[in-house]
């Protein structure tokens, strides 16, 4: 058994456009920003989804979005996916990357969320 949920909607945005897709995102979204201490990759749009961690992310790759699962079990989580079609393609620092069944990318990561909210909201899996 073991539990995961949604946990994160990130913009991933070319490093040299961040500046800009930060000031669009937070005046299109009324938020304010800031950049998590020791995560200079990230830059958070506070409260744009209540519930969910909202970021910008500075990607050497094509802009798009994707979702993060935060789980207590990482390879239980990366194989329950991969079962149902997600394929695995990259895996750096705890976290695992998938490109599911259309073409989009979703990361499976370590509950870092309040862990009393984690045990109300996620889901068991058996």
């Amino acid at each position: 058994m073991h539990r995961s949920r949604v946990s994160t909607f990130l913009i991933d945005v070319r490093r040299d456009e961040v500046d800009d897709a930060t000031a669009f995102w937070s005046a299109a979204l009324g938020v304010r920003t800031s950049s998590p201490e020791g995560e200079p990759q990230f830059v958070s749009l506070h409260d744009a989804v209540p519930g969910y961690v909202t970021a910008i992310q500075s990607v050497d790759d094509e802009p798009r979005y994707h979702l993060d699962i935060e789980t207590d079990d990482v390879p239980a989580e990366v194989a329950r996916l991969t079962g149902i079609g997600a394929v695995e393609i990259a895996s750096w620092q705890g976290c695992h990357t998938l490109r599911a069944p259309g073409g989009h990318l979703l990361c499976v990561i370590p509950v870092h969320s309040d862990p009393t909210y984690f045990e109300q909201q996620a889901t068991v899996w058996e």
